[in-house]
């Protein structure tokens, strides 16, 4: 009815108390209908709210407002259980917060209103408790029921903060005033500053992987300048000024590991220090905060130069204006290699909020007296950064997320980027480059250069792209602990794992190459530089069996000429006699086995084809005539995306490669085929090796970066000589 009122009639029900009368009429809201009409009607009249309406729905007495029963009624259900009706009420204060009218705003301003802020900030410590916990769980017992449930309270979570951020966007300062201090006194500085370093009598069971997301979250959301650079500034305090101001916390419940929880670091080198000695889940949480400071953009300069995080075209920016309006410092540091703003103008800007913390927050501490250097602390991070490419024990996606926070940061002073960084990077990328090449030798040889083109591509994007690759809330999301050496082999029984195995490796050495350009100043191409498809050795067999463009496929004719003879069984009883053939073609092969054709004993049906890569010929140790071979997929199902469900399932329940086993006549047969094998799997390998060769040396690299020669992956190095 509210909703299709003419404004005459509703400016009618809305001025003769009647509204009003609805509104605080004690109905029983036991009656759980009854609540959600009541709780409509309250949604319906906020949205006719205007600064002529809201005047009829308040008492004055002067100047000033002094009841708002819509208002009041309303918040009563903030905190119901029912979602829908939580909903709802926000509705109605985000209405009435947007009307505009100034007596409105400091009546919901005003004691005991402006409680229902603070209400809201501790409602939401509480979800970030729960939340806590659940991953907690997850990381003690890992599986789909409770990543659900964390995705479920991930919503939660950010749709709160969203709320919190559409409450600050309807202007109201006081408000917003309210909810800086209680984001920072609820949440910020008892909670999850403190929780990064401490594991007992704490609230938070994962703290330090928690805290990193909330707090990541929060710069994102809310977009209030003095929240975030209090939050920046809390960052050069060291644990201690927080746990003892903190109530509940005490510096004796510091887990002491590593350097990660040296009582002399600042919140700042935590970060820092998790990047280099945390395990996989830290790295990405501080690689996160770092990338959000970053990127917020309610951040002072000074406060990201303070942090060492100032981004290169900001710095450089900020540098050049310096010079052009004559400041003596901007000019000469423009071009030294101390780029960075002055100590000065940095350090007093990180001083006012320092100032703030202690007479508006009470957190102090007496001994904080510390010199704050934007160049070393850019150097600082960028040693951090370079420390992190150097660890095998890190997931690729974790160090792309580096690699991205280090293109940001990339300086133009050689001081900062040094010989020693370079020659750090230099070594983890030999060593990268030597695992590339035993994977040349490995399960998914044949798919080495297709996967590589591929994470090229996406790689170059990510670095490129003006956001991270990651999102906060997979730090919540990844298995615990994460780590993937590149010197991990415990799972060689499974192609499947050596797939997730090279498929990371390729994505670690990409990044480390395309690092290597950026360090050197140097454009990415499009393509990585390597060698186009080579032509075929003469008489191989890819010619003599007259192999069909696309490779074989079941049902086609093919030339058996080195073909062996052999028996196979597929069901128990039921044994096949077939011609085997190995074929290798450019990059990629295929084990084939033929029957022959009755009218023409020299070719065959093609009846099964299975990958020639990683199929580990060996000979029974009791039947030397017999031939194992194992059979992997086809393709790798994690990179489809339209079988990736399918895959983690079956991963979960175990995946097993098939298995032929073939009988030949004599020994001497099946040595042949194994033979044939051999030599087939060596022409694979020796091609992906050639064509690779320019990524493994880097000086070649550059050389055909710089010419533009880079020949992308595709179904080009089948194709064979027109001869055929």
């Amino acid at each position: 009815m509210v909703t299709n009122m003419t404004r005459a009639i509703l400016n009618y029900m809305f001025s003769n108390e009647h509204i009003n009368y609805l509104i605080t009429y004690s109905f029983d809201f036991q009656n759980e209908e009854l609540l959600s009409y009541y709780i409509s009607f309250l949604r319906a009249i906020s949205g006719k709210l205007n600064k002529n309406t809201v005047s009829l729905l308040v008492k004055i007495h002067g100047d000033e407002v002094v009841s708002f029963p819509l208002y009041v009624e309303a918040i009563r259900f903030a905190f119901h259980e029912e979602n829908m009706v939580r909903t709802a009420v926000r509705a109605v204060a985000l209405n009435v917060y947007h009307v505009g009218d100034d007596s409105v705003n400091r009546y919901i301003s005003s004691v005991p209103h402006k409680d229902y802020f603070s209400n809201l900030i501790s409602f939401f410590r509480k979800q970030s408790t729960d939340l806590s916990r659940l991953v907690s769980h997850k990381l003690l017992n890992p599986g789909a029921d409770s990543t659900s449930t964390i995705m479920v309270a991930i919503d939660e979570i950010e749709d709160n903060l969203y709320y919190f951020s559409d409450i600050v966007s309807a202007g109201i300062p006081d408000v917003g005033r309210i909810i800086t201090d209680s984001i920072l006194m609820v949440l910020i500085f008892p909670l999850l500053l403190p929780s990064l370093r401490i594991a007992i009598d704490n609230d938070m069971q994962s703290g330090v992987v928690t805290s990193l997301y909330l707090l990541c979250c929060i710069l994102k959301i809310i977009k209030i300048k003095d929240l975030a650079n209090t939050i920046a500034a809390a960052l050069f305090y060291p644990l201690e000024a927080f746990t003892k101001s903190s109530g509940g916390f005490h510096p004796e419940d510091i887990l002491m590991q590593n350097d990660c929880n040296n009582s002399n670091f600042s919140l700042r080198e935590v970060l820092l220090a998790y990047v280099t000695k945390g395990d996989d889940i830290q790295v990405l949480g501080s690689l996160s905060v770092l990338a959000t400071l970053l990127q917020t953009k309610e951040l002072d300069e000074s406060m990201l130069d303070g942090l060492g995080i100032l981004p290169q075209r900001k710095q450089h920016k900020k540098l050049l204006l310096q010079a052009l309006v004559g400041e003596c410092s901007g000019e000469d540091e423009l071009f030294s290699s101390k780029s960075s703003l002055t100590r000065d103008s940095t350090g007093s800007d990180i001083d006012v909020y320092h100032k703030k913390i202690k007479d508006q927050y009470g957190v102090s501490f007496q001994s904080f007296d510390v010199e704050i250097s934007p160049h070393v602390n850019r150097l600082q991070v960028i040693d951090t950064l370079v420390s992190l490419f150097c660890r095998s024990n890190i997931s690729a996606e974790t160090l792309w997320e580096g690699g991205w926070l280090l293109r940001q940061l990339l300086p133009y002073s050689e001081s900062e980027f040094n010989s020693h960084h370079l020659e750090l990077m230099n070594v983890s990328y030999k060593n990268c480059a030597s695992a590339l090449v035993e994977e040349v030798k490995g399960i998914w040889s044949d798919f080495v250069i297709s996967v590589l083109c591929d994470e090229w591509r996406k790689c170059k994007r990510a670095m490129e792209s003006s956001s991270p690759p990651k999102e906060p809330n997979c730090v919540l999301l990844l298995p615990h602990p994460h780590k993937l050496s590149l010197e991990d082999n415990t799972a060689k029984e499974s192609s499947f794992a050596a797939g997730e195995r090279m498929h990371e490796l390729v994505k670690v050495f990409v990044l480390l190459h395309q690092l290597q350009l950026f360090t050197l100043g140097r454009a990415l191409p499009e393509q990585p530089p390597i060698y186009p498809p080579g032509d075929l050795p003469a008489n191989c067999r890819a010619q003599t069996s007259e192999l069909e463009v696309s490779g074989p496929k079941a049902g086609t004719e093919i030339s058996l000429g080195s073909a062996v003879p052999c028996r196979i069984s597929f069901k128990s009883g039921k044994e096949h006699h077939f011609c085997f053939l190995a074929i290798s073609l450019g990059t990629f092969g295929w084990l084939v086995l033929a029957e022959e054709l009755p009218s023409q004993k020299s070719h065959g049906v093609v009846r099964a084809v299975a990958p020639l890569a990683g199929c580990n010929p060996r000979v029974d140790d009791k039947h030397s005539t017999w031939l194992h071979l194992r059979i992997r997929s086809s393709s790798l199902p994690f990179l489809d995306l339209a079988k990736s469900n399918d895959y983690r399932k079956m991963k979960a329940k175990g995946l097993v490669d098939g298995r032929w086993t073939l009988a030949f006549s004599d020994e001497e047969s099946c040595k042949s085929a194994l033979l044939m094998i051999v030599e087939e799997i060596n022409f694979l390998s020796d091609e992906v090796h050639r064509r690779l060769k320019p990524l493994l040396n880097l000086e070649t690299a550059i050389d055909l970066s710089s010419s533009h020669v880079s020949v992308p992956e595709d179904s080009s190095n089948r194709i064979l000589p027109k001869s055929l």
